[in-house]
């Protein structure tokens, strides 16, 4: 772990909570602490006791801190200063379906929980060292509410909230380009996924390496758009996707509750990696491998990434020599049932925008910020 500036990192802290606590407010403002209950869904109330619960649990509930990843699972942690808080947050032994039916606290008592759990962790956080293995558990937990805070968006637009992301300056979703395909060529080569520890935060499944061989491909340079995606819909008769209508002869879409004009040179969005196979093999390309994409994306010039997830041909697996890093649940009982997609998308926070992340969901989902670009054949 390389050193870290502490006030930085407590900052980002902060700020991240603020975001987290203004998502909060989005939901709370509109009447929608009660939502349908959906796989894709949490409970608001939960999302925000979640959050707090996990940073408590790995920062001041745990006695290992100091020794990063060396953290062994069959230590005690201490107990929480909510009594019910392993209950109710543990997303590790609550079911996702009886989410529903726990007695939560009510959204004050949540919000102070929030409050308390982030004023601790950043206490002890200005006891650090800068050169201390706990600096892994503030990562960890920065990141961790990231992810969640992101969950919140997509949560938001599936139930037609006017939800504001303020981490985000604009609403602006157009990228610079045309509605044409651009590609390059990339050589064949020998390439190497994986992260190096000592460089940066890493989750387990970025760590230690897999190196392939990679004959030349054709990659595009941006991620499929509107104006492809509808050629391929009107050819075909494949369903319009989520969040998209024909509105007299203008196609419309569906963003935090409001119908605004199809911008049909944005990267397409919302969808799956199923509907990903379909516009493939109508288009006669193919989906590049996370490896063609992590090569294109750090040696190509132009490569335009970051404004919704790409899904990869690869199912989502551990790289040779993978080790379990503490939060045990991150990675590995999700191998072998997602796919990967890399990238992020425009409703990432800041905190969570590196190159080297690797996403992961069920091959159906297109509620998250997802779209794809494509490798010829």
């Amino acid at each position: 772990m390389v050193e870290v500036n502490i006030q930085t990192l407590s900052k980002a802290l902060r700020q991240l909570r603020q975001h987290t606590l203004q998502s909060f407010e989005c939901y709370l403002n509109a009447n929608q602490l009660v939502v349908p209950r959906h796989s894709g869904l949490n409970p608001p109330l939960w999302e925000l006791g979640h959050v707090a619960w996990f940073q408590e649990y790995w920062i001041a509930r745990n006695p290992q801190r100091s020794i990063g990843l060396a953290f062994d699972a069959s230590c005690p942690v201490h107990p929480s200063s909510l009594r019910e808080a392993d209950q109710w947050f543990d997303s590790a032994q609550v079911a996702h379906a009886t989410r529903w039916e726990l007695p939560l606290l009510s959204a004050p008592e949540c919000i102070q929980y929030a409050e308390q759990t982030l004023q601790n962790t950043l206490d002890l956080l200005e006891q650090e060292p800068v050169d201390s293995s706990a600096l892994y558990f503030y990562w960890l937990v920065l990141q961790h509410e990231a992810m969640h805070l992101e969950a919140s968006a997509y949560m938001a637009q599936s139930l037609g909230l006017p939800f504001q992301a303020r981490w985000q300056p604009s609403e602006t979703t157009s990228l610079p380009h045309t509605t044409q395909a651009v590609t390059a060529h990339v050589d064949a080569q020998s390439w190497t996924l994986g992260s190096e520890a000592e460089r940066s935060f890493c989750f387990d499944n970025e760590l230690s390496q897999l190196t392939s061989f990679l004959q030349d491909f054709e990659i595009s340079l941006q991620p499929v758009n509107w104006s492809q995606y509808i050629q391929f819909v009107t050819a075909t008769g494949y369903a319009l996707p989520r969040y998209v209508r024909q509105s007299g002869s203008a196609l419309e879409t569906w963003v935090f509750g409001r119908w605004k004009p199809l911008d049909i040179t944005a990267p397409a969005v919302h969808l799956s990696w199923n509907d990903a196979q379909a516009y493939c093999a109508w288009a006669q390309c193919r989906l590049p491998t996370e490896a063609e994409w992590d090569c294109a994306a750090k040696t190509l010039v132009g490569f335009e990434w970051g404004h919704v997830w790409e899904w990869t041909q690869d199912t989502f697996a551990p790289f040779d020599g993978f080790v379990m890093h503490p939060y045990k649940e991150y990675s590995a009982p999700w191998f072998g049932s997602h796919k990967v997609l890399r990238g992020a998308s425009h409703l990432t926070h800041p905190a969570l925008r590196r190159i080297n992340y690797r996403n992961f969901f069920t091959p159906e989902r297109d509620d998250i910020y997802s779209g794809f670009r494509t490798c010829a054949l």
